[in-house]
């Protein structure tokens, strides 16, 4: 699709979605009124600027007001993942549910995927987790097959792949060095399965360059299998996904608007850096205008060298809300995941930030008892010096602790990071 269409697509898109929050979000037709914008005036993306961001601090403090139907056209109930925050609500018609469908269809079909494949899903698919539904969703509109396991339970994954012959598995791929050592201690010829490649959400296994990270190659070095890197939220009811190049998320031009700005709102340039900002099209639950995601990417305007011409997006450098001032070093946690992910030895970690006396970071990794012994501290002290020039605190609890610290009922994903 060449930039001149997608422009015009988006334009009319966005026409109709202006008109349409005009008429039915009380959220946006308050923000019309008390900024005395006139939408006949947007007419293309790049009209967008005359428009005010929404926040999360927006979406929460007003969260039902962005609801543009009556509750009984709501289809889906789900809420955010609440990672810094208490969980929003977000409601799903039947045709956002479809939308759903739309997008992660196209998704799989971007990492190769085709009605040929069988896909194994390893997150939940209750838990008001819009993912597990979107995941489930789109392999049945693309014809494929799917075996929905869930997460966790390294037994029951085995056993699915070994009668059902999956080919690609979804996890969150911190997961997978687990599936690895299970298969192994079990006698369990992993090698041999008939998987092909992992679709990996929640965390990054790239680097800002798009090599694999530490967490990724530990992967690879195991299991010749294609990392296929995904980056999605609740709130644009979307997903960018990697193509087979592995050089970013591809946009989906028809579900969303793209912008990438700078601290001051401006847009940045090919490969910098700045905060992913969206519009969400085709939605009739909970549309969004501008609405910013906290997550900073590299953005990539060029054409992908597999064909395609839409904007990618690098992996997540991190959240603002997640950034750590540590010792006068601005460190943001996908870093302090790198290091803990090279070494071979770490199989549970936990990084907790809290503040001190005086209001500043601190950072400490929990890790497995049986790991503290001096000679592995100063392992990791020396590799935390080398990378990030300061060194976080130790401290060592027992594993069935950390498990449970980790992997928490009421939790849709592992945290492997939390602020006290």
């Amino acid at each position: 699709m060449t930039s001149e269409i997608t422009n015009a697509l988006q334009g009319e898109k966005l026409r109709q979605l202006l008109r349409y929050v005009s008429a039915n979000s009380p959220y946006y037709q308050k923000v019309f009124r008390e900024t005395g914008i006139d939408i006949a005036s947007i007419q293309s993306p790049e009209d967008l600027k005359r428009l005010p961001f929404t926040t999360k601090d927006d979406l929460a403090g007003f969260n039902d007001d962005f609801l543009c139907v009556p509750k009984n056209r709501i289809t889906d109930f789900v809420t955010t993942s609440g990672t810094l925050s208490d969980p929003v609500a977000f409601y799903l018609t039947d045709a956002d549910v479809e939308r759903l469908a739309e997008n992660e269809s196209e998704s799989f079909r971007c990492s190769g995927g085709s009605e040929e494949d069988i896909y194994q899903l390893m997150t939940t698919i209750d838990r008001r987790f819009m993912a597990g539904l979107a995941y489930w969703m789109g392999a049945r509109k693309m014809g494929a097959g799917m075996i929905r396991v869930g997460p966790g339970a390294p037994y029951l994954q085995w056993e699915s792949i070994q009668r059902f012959s999956p080919t690609v598995i979804i996890a969150i791929p911190s997961f997978i060095p687990r599936l690895i050592d299970y298969a192994v201690a079990n006698g369990i010829d992993y090698k041999a399965s008939n998987i092909k490649s992992i679709i990996c959400i929640g965390e990054p296994i790239r680097n800002p360059d798009f090599s694999l990270n530490e967490l990724g190659k530990r992967i690879t070095s195991d299991w010749d299998v294609k990392l296929y890197s995904t980056y999605a939220s609740t709130e644009m009811g979307a997903a960018f996904t990697e193509c087979i190049e592995g050089k970013g998320g591809h946009l989906n031009p028809g579900l969303l608007i793209l912008e990438v700005v700078d601290e001051e709102g401006n847009v940045v340039s090919e490969g910098e850096l700045g905060e992913v900002v969206v519009t969400t099209l085709g939605v009739e639950g909970m549309p969004l205008l501008r609405y910013k995601t906290g997550d900073l990417c590299h953005v990539y305007y060029s054409p992908c060298a597999c064909g395609r011409r839409s904007t990618r997006l690098g992996p997540v450098v991190g959240r603002k809300q997640q950034m750590i001032k540590f010792k006068g070093t601005t460190i943001f946690p996908p870093a302090l995941f790198d290091i803990l992910d090279m070494v071979k030895e770490i199989e549970l970690y936990q990084v907790v930030v809290s503040k001190n006396e005086f209001g500043n970071d601190e950072i400490t990794i929990l890790l497995p008892l049986q790991l503290q012994t001096a000679v592995f501290k100063e392992m990791l002290y020396s590799l935390f010096k080398s990378r990030l020039r300061v060194t976080p605190s130790l401290e060592f609890i027992t594993a069935e602790e950390l498990t449970f610290r980790i992997y928490k009922q009421e939790k849709r994903k592992p945290e492997k990071l939390v602020y006290i």
